[in-house]
Order: structure tokens, then C-alpha cells, then sequence
């Protein structure tokens, strides 16, 4: 039997979910996400391609009350209640000494000797793919019914000093908070570029 590559096209519905109608929350209904979700999420975020399958983001789910409590101190004025009313919000950072986990993450060849030497091009990677690996996040959510805050009015140094104490090569790059988004939170949709606008061939 011929393997198939190509799955079926997403439904409209399903595009809806993830991308047309999916909305950046600033309040959250008051209703709970387990650790069975958060796993979820991150199980179909692992999965999105980086450069050499180097994983470089490190994420800390906050959900304990004196951890929103601590965020919440390190954020913009704007964003504190964001946070202290979100089930959860997560801290993505970098790891920039991804590349001593790569001899099992990318076993075809000695990838971890590309980096060794090179901390400027470590940063660079890790901060990349690890920006990518968050939106990566942002998808697995939303396809799972969850809706996302994304934010990065909060001061960086101070998260990376408390949230990653104990790992000093991973720094704090961004936050988000996942939940039940409360439609009353919400702007009208701001515009979006048609094609052409900030597109070309060459």
C-alpha cells in the first residue's frame, strides 16, 4: 500500500478556530486548565520544526498563587490583573546551551560541534526557534479549545532572576497566559494586510 503523505485539508471551521476567529484575550472566564491540557499542548508543540531539532525554549507554567503573584510584581501595569485572573501563564524562555542536548536530539550528525565556541550563534538560534516554538504553542491551544494572551510588558531580567535562578543560561524572552478568554476583554479586530501589501515574489 502506498503511504499518504498529504492529510485532508482542515476544515473552514477548524481554521476558524486556530487562526480566523481565534482572538488575543485580556480577562479570563473563571474556569480552571488542568495539567492533563498543559501536557496536551505541549506534546503538539514539540512537534513543530526547528533548525536541527534544537528545542531550545524552556517553559515554566505559573499557576500556583504566589507564582502569579510574583509574575504579576514583574509586569506592567497593564498586565498585572491579566495575569493574576488567567488560570495559568506561561514563561517562554531560551536555552542558550541547547546544543548539549542536541547529540540525542538530532543524532544524524555531530550537530552539538556546530555551536560549541559560539555563544553570539547560540543566542541567536535559541532565541529564533524558541520564538517559534511559542507560536507553535499558541496553535496547539487554540486547537484544543483554549484561548491565549500573549504579552511582553514584564521585566525580563527580573523574571529570568526568579522563575530561572537555578538555570543561568536560559533566559526569559516572553509570556502568555492560556485559559478561557472572556469576550468582553477583546478590542474590535484590528486590520490586517492583504496580500501584496507586505508580500512579493522574486
Amino acid at each position: 500500500m502506498t503511504q499518504q503523505f498529504h492529510d485532508p485539508v482542515l476544515s473552514d471551521a477548524a481554521l476558524d478556530q486556530i487562526f480566523n476567529e481565534a482572538r488575543t484575550y485580556n480577562g479570563w472566564l473563571d474556569k480552571p486548565v488542568d495539567e492533563d491540557q498543559l501536557r496536551r499542548i505541549y506534546d503538539l508543540m514539540k512537534m513543530g520544526p526547528t533548525s536541527a531539532n534544537m528545542q531550545p525554549a524552556r517553559l515554566v507554567f505559573v499557576t500556583s498563587d504566589d507564582g502569579k503573584a510574583k509574575l504579576a510584581e514583574l509586569a506592567s501595569e497593564g498586565n498585572k490583573a491579566k495575569i493574576l485572573a488567567a488560570p495559568v501563564t506561561v514563561i517562554i524562555g531560551y536555552d542558550i546551551d541547547f546544543h548539549e542536548e542536541l547529540p540525542w536530539l538530532f543524532p544524524h550528525t555531530d550537530a552539538k560541534s556546530w555551536f560549541e565556541g559560539d555563544e553570539a550563534g547560540r543566542i541567536e538560534g535559541a532565541k529564533r526557534n524558541s520564538a517559534l516554538q511559542g507560536a507553535y504553542m499558541i496553535i496547539a491551544a487554540r486547537a484544543l479549545g483554549l484561548d491565549c494572551g500573549p504579552m511582553s510588558g514584564v521585566d525580563l531580567d527580573g523574571v529570568t532572576a526568579h522563575f530561572f535562578a537555578e538555570e543561568p543560561q536560559v533566559k526569559a524572552d516572553w509570556i502568555c497566559s492560556i485559559g478561557y478568554g472572556d469576550p468582553s476583554t477583546i478590542f474590535d479586530r484590528s486590520p490586517r494586510p492583504e496580500f501584496g501589501k507586505f508580500t512579493r515574489f522574486a
